[in-house]
């Protein structure tokens, strides 16, 4: 049995489906990620924004229904609206630069690039480990934010084929980050 289409979770979602709400995030929620990762930048802020994302939502499912989008285009205008008002009021809180002059630089100092270098170089090493489909599509999905159906599509393989792909690549990279 297929999975509901995002249209008619989002319409349940309206009425407070709980089962829904969650299926809608299980289905959604890496793409949405991957817009707020891109909007905000930084991890951290990303699930949190996401989260928030997910709240209005819940609230607010019963405005799809008035729009011309498509479920998705909806969900993705929702998350990047909330991700740029996140951006903004950011910027309006870093106003003061004067007062910034006596801050201590956040960033990494020397030792943790390297370390940081090194993390990365053996993430990539063992991405370059696993065959170069699988690698592409671990990709898509965990740095880009594409949907796991967009990976199907793209690969030409099922979406339950695709699904069993990044678990068992996942794995690898586990074992291969673990030696």
């Amino acid at each position: 049995m297929g999975s509901p289409d995002i249209s008619k979770l989002i319409v349940r979602t309206s009425m407070k489906d709980r089962a829904a709400f969650d299926l809608l995030y299980r289905q959604t929620s890496a793409k949405l990620f991957g817009v707020c990762l891109r909007v905000l930048g930084e991890r951290a802020e990303a699930e949190e924004a996401l989260q928030e994302v997910y709240v209005k939502i819940w609230t607010k499912a019963d405005r799809y229904a008035v729009s011309d989008l498509s479920p998705i285009s909806w969900l993705v205008a929702v998350t990047r609206n909330h991700a740029i008002d996140r951006l903004r009021a950011r910027r309006r809180e870093t106003a003061g630069i004067d007062a910034a002059l006596n801050v201590a630089d956040p960033g990494s100092g020397p030792e943790e690039m390297a370390v940081a270098a090194g993390e990365k170089a053996r993430i990539h090493r063992c991405l370059d480990e696993l065959e170069k489909d699988r690698a592409q599509a671990v990709r898509g999905a965990y740095l880009k934010g594409e949907s796991y159906a967009q990976l199907a599509e793209r690969h030409g393989v099922p979406l339950n084929t695709m699904k069993t792909w990044l678990r068992r690549s996942l794995m690898k990279l586990k074992e291969c980050l673990e030696r």
